[in-house]
């Protein structure tokens, strides 16, 4: 790990659970490692699971809303121009626009757990005027098990945190898999519900 990244760990470690919120928030480093750290401070005595929990939860939706916003009030010309500051690329925007057009707000759900599309969902959904409240009920629902499960690693290795990549690993693509089942099964009960109202 490098030191820069060691370095910040260690400043939002002063600042406790509002600092774990501030790294999902701003995202400087993959919130993987945040809150696999934020277990690690817990295997310290430093913070409690439920508090490292819900400061995850709390960040990890805070820095969601902020791109919906950036999707509402600045639009795809916005991102497009401005997207590389924020480290998203126009092929994540393309891409979570077409998931986000092609399976519905169902999509900010379970694009969470699917790598290249799962920060950028929320783009879309704030440029199609998704409903803020069911974007925060969504996103919140989805964000919460993947704090739970990186903070309960880091705890499970305390000193060796670090490796909570290799451990994870294992444990990732049946996320994915279980995450497009649901996707699939939303899929169906629209379609379904959509005959019927026609």
């Amino acid at each position: 790990m490098t030191e820069i990244i060691h370095s910040i760990l260690l400043w939002l470690t002063d600042l406790g659970y509002f600092g774990i919120a501030l790294g999902l928030m701003i995202e400087v480093i993959p919130s993987e490692i945040v809150l696999a750290y934020g277990g690690y401070m817990i295997s310290q005595g430093k913070i409690t699971f439920i508090g490292a929990v819900i400061a995850g939860t709390v960040g990890g939706t805070i820095a969601q809303l902020f791109l919906y916003w950036l999707g509402y009030y600045g639009g795809r010309p916005f991102l497009e121009k401005y997207g590389r500051f924020l480290l998203i690329k126009k092929k994540q925007i393309d891409l979570s626009e077409l998931w986000f057009n092609k399976y519905g707000p169902g999509v900010i759900f379970t694009a969470r757990f699917v790598p290249i599309v799962r920060h950028a969902i929320s783009i879309p959904a704030g440029i199609a005027r998704m409903s803020f409240l069911k974007f925060t009920v969504y996103t919140t629902l989805a964000v919460l098990p993947w704090s739970i499960f990186f903070i309960y690693i880091g705890h499970q290795l305390g000193n060796n945190w670090e490796k909570f990549n290799d451990i994870a690993k294992p444990y990732i693509q049946p996320i994915i898999a279980i995450a497009v089942i649901i996707l699939v099964i939303y899929l169906g009960y629209s379609l379904l519900k959509k005959r019927k109202a026609t």
